[in-house]
């Protein structure tokens, strides 16, 4: 059997004819891609340091995970189980170390918050050294988010400056563990999410300034 143009609905777009047959909503839907993401440290991280160079030299960064404890429960000839307390298990932030030293002054003034090394002090109270932040997936076509998680009372537990090498032309990387005691998880920007951002700007933390403004 032969084909034509005239056989092909023009008006129906080529992938609605694949994809797992589910009655009238055959198709395949637009996966979030991995590249598409974006990374902002926003009130608490380095104190008063400027963050966006942080964001802009993000390479990779592990998505949240959270795990519930299972309870048993014996009674008579079973036993059930139902759902205890939640753990969040920490992301991980690979960034390039770049030339100009923002990373390494970023992540330094933060590490130093943590504890301060010359004087081998360290802070009283988590609010003195936490951190907020986001981790956004984006569409590709704008700025705006398609997914966001934020995550809040954030704390580096490791900081690994990677290493040197003659036989490599690989950039320096610096890799942060991050630890975090809530996350909130949303589609699109929303109310929750425009209420934080409100608060301060992500990228200069400094106070709310017009929409879509990122800061000078």
């Amino acid at each position: 059997m032969s084909y034509g143009l005239g056989d092909i609905n023009m008006a129906e777009p080529t992938k609605n004819k694949f994809g797992v047959p589910i009655g009238s909503d055959q198709g395949i839907l637009m996966p979030k891609l991995k590249f598409r993401f974006r990374v902002s440290m926003l009130s608490g991280f380095g104190g008063d340091q400027t963050t966006r160079e942080f964001t802009q030299n993000v390479m990779n960064v592990t998505r949240p995970k959270v795990n519930y404890e299972e309870v048993p429960i014996d009674s008579y000839n079973s036993k059930v189980y139902v759902q205890g307390k939640h753990t969040w298990d920490p992301i991980t932030v690979v960034l390039r170390d770049d030339i100009s030293n923002s990373v390494a002054r970023i992540v330094g003034a933060q590490n130093s918050r943590q504890l301060n090394h010359l004087e081998q002090t360290a802070p009283i109270a988590g609010e003195d050294y936490k951190f907020n932040m986001l981790v956004e997936s984006l569409d590709g076509s704008s700025a705006d988010a398609t997914e966001v998680w934020f995550l809040e009372g954030c704390f580096i537990t490791n900081t690994d400056y990677s290493d040197a090498d003659y036989a490599t032309n690989e950039p320096v990387t610096v890799s942060l563990t991050i630890r975090f005691d809530n996350a909130i998880h949303e589609q699109g920007t929303s109310s929750v999410v425009a209420g934080i951002l409100a608060q301060g700007n992500p990228f200069t933390n400094t106070a709310p300034g017009p929409a879509g403004s990122t800061g000078a």
